[in-house]
């Protein structure tokens, strides 16, 4: 059965968008810019997302829904959350070359409030948490699964950025497995 995402043209589209902005970053670029960069016209991107703020909305929202799709998925999958976060720590890490630049220079518009990355805002304080959280009331209180949750997803956050900007993925992998024991410790002695 077809994708019905890549049926619609402004699917198709979007994640030409995506792509580009994947590769090129967001900075200032106009929608002329990017219209050629994707291979369409101006035209054609104000039709189908009417603004340059309601195509970056969108994008925020497609990229944002495949890292929560991806999280839900190895949260369902393993039954110990220490390899849950593992496994999509791998799979941060493995498209962090394009997606964790995007996602940082996108992230400051949400720290900056731009409406359009409203959403963002939402899906990395919100949608991430619950994740972590659920995975980790598996083992230990709501209270504290919060707590754990929010602790690795700042450090998953933080090794992430220094990964993108030295480019060590074996310091980065190092970081993530020292912190995944450290945290198991402190699971198991509690």
């Amino acid at each position: 059965m077809p994708d019905k995402r890549t049926e619609h043209p402004r699917e198709v589209l979007l994640d030409k968008v995506v792509a580009w902005f994947m590769q090129h970053g967001v900075l200032d670029t106009s929608m002329r810019t990017l219209a050629a960069g994707v291979g369409t016209s101006n035209r054609m991107l104000n039709y189908h997302f009417g603004s340059r703020e309601q195509l970056l909305t969108a994008v925020i929202e497609r990229v944002c829904e495949a890292e929560r799709q991806a999280l839900e998925r190895f949260v369902d999958e393993a039954s110990d959350p220490m390899e849950a976060g593992a496994r999509y720590w791998s799979h941060i890490a493995d498209t962090a070359e394009v997606f964790a630049p995007l996602f940082y220079e996108l992230s400051s518009h949400a720290m900056y409030r731009k409406p359009y990355a409203e959403t963002l805002r939402t899906v990395l304080t919100d949608a991430w948490l619950s994740g972590f959280t659920q995975a980790f009331e598996r083992i230990t209180t709501p209270d504290r699964a919060a707590r754990l949750a929010r602790l690795c997803l700042a450090m998953g956050r933080g090794v992430l950025f220094d990964m993108a900007l030295t480019g060590d993925r074996a310091a980065a992998d190092a970081a993530i497995k020292d912190f995944t024991e450290l945290v198991r410790r402190e699971v198991d002695h509690s």
